[in-house]
């Protein structure tokens, strides 16, 4: 690590191999929040692979349930965003970033970083940031170099 507290090879690497099977994101009403996930999340090639009824999950059509949407499992609906926390979704490009946003901004999302470059993490980090109908932060990310 360097004295900045960056590791370098962490950031430069090219490896995108996933360290989670799965995750969720919680929401007070899952009706509300697919009229923003389903096609905000389409942009970036998911799709509802699973519906609970509370909870969806969405996956890249190999099956897997890779992100669930859901309502508190104890039935609670006061459910708050976190503030601390985001999810980050890979997109194989720069123009799908953009239109990850788009879908965003037209479903019910507000702006938490419109689409660019964010070379304080590395030169070729493009994301953008969007916030859903009760405030979770989502992000789409290409580290590929410009590619139109």
């Amino acid at each position: 690590m360097s004295d900045n507290g960056i590791n370098k090879a962490a950031f430069d690497s090219r490896d995108f191999s996933p360290i989670f099977d799965h995750t969720s994101i919680g929401v007070p009403d899952i009706k509300r929040a697919m009229t923003f996930y389903e096609p905000t999340l389409a942009t970036l090639g998911l799709e509802v692979v699973m519906d609970k009824g509370f909870a969806v999950a969405f996956g890249n059509g190999s099956g897997r349930q890779w992100l669930w949407i859901s309502e508190p499992i104890d039935g609670n609906t006061k459910v708050a965003s976190n503030n601390g926390a985001h999810f980050a979704l890979i997109a194989d490009s720069r123009k799908t970033v953009r239109s990850f946003y788009e879908a965003a901004m037209a479903n019910g999302g507000s702006d938490g970083g419109a689409p660019g470059l964010r070379t304080e993490y590395i030169p070729t980090y493009y994301a953008a940031f969007a916030m859903d109908p009760v405030g979770n932060k989502v992000e789409a990310v290409c580290r590929k170099p410009e590619d139109d």
